[in-house]
């Protein structure tokens, strides 16, 4: 009889995607006149892909992409350059103003897996490998007997004498 008491959780790759794709449609500070701007990530392979919708903005002074863990942080700011109007009325439909967007990744990453690119006011981050599955590693036991032996072996060197 073999009893076994593993605490091995199976990873369940669509329920992080489902959560990283609704963190991608949750406002991070749920505000009224705040500025949040338009995000879609979607699963490429073993890879995520996060495009946000920044027109208009400059992104190489004013946005940051960060790894913090296990969030993937896009922070950053629109900014209002025009000269304001004396007289007159003014319809202003565009927001401005900070935003920070964080995405759950599940597991850490190192950011040397992140890539960012920015076409068409939409700004496109790939998180390579996140969905890769983990390979299992064997560690070599050390016994005061034998030195050291693969987890699960039983070479004993004065056994294998004996029975000759």
């Amino acid at each position: 009889m073999r009893t076994s008491s593993t605490l091995y959780f199976p990873r369940d790759p669509f329920r992080e995607f489902e959560s990283l794709f609704r963190q991608a449609f949750t406002p991070a500070e749920p505000m009224d006149s705040a500025f949040s701007p338009a995000a879609e990530a979607h699963r490429d392979g073993d890879d995520a892909v996060i495009r946000i919708e920044l027109p208009g903005v400059d992104v190489a002074n004013d946005v940051s992409v960060e790894v913090l863990g296990r969030d993937l942080v896009v922070s950053g700011e629109r900014r209002d350059e025009r000269a304001e109007e004396s007289e007159g009325r003014r319809l202003q439909e565009i927001r401005y103003g900070s935003f920070r967007r964080v995405f759950n990744l599940g597991r850490a990453v190192n950011a040397d897996s992140i890539s960012a690119s920015y076409d068409a006011g939409v700004l496109t981050i790939r998180v390579a490998g996140v969905y890769a599955e983990v390979s299992g590693q064997r560690i070599a036991i050390t016994t005061p007997v034998s030195g050291s032996v693969e987890s699960g072996a039983t070479e004993h060197p004065a056994v294998e004498q004996a029975a000759s």
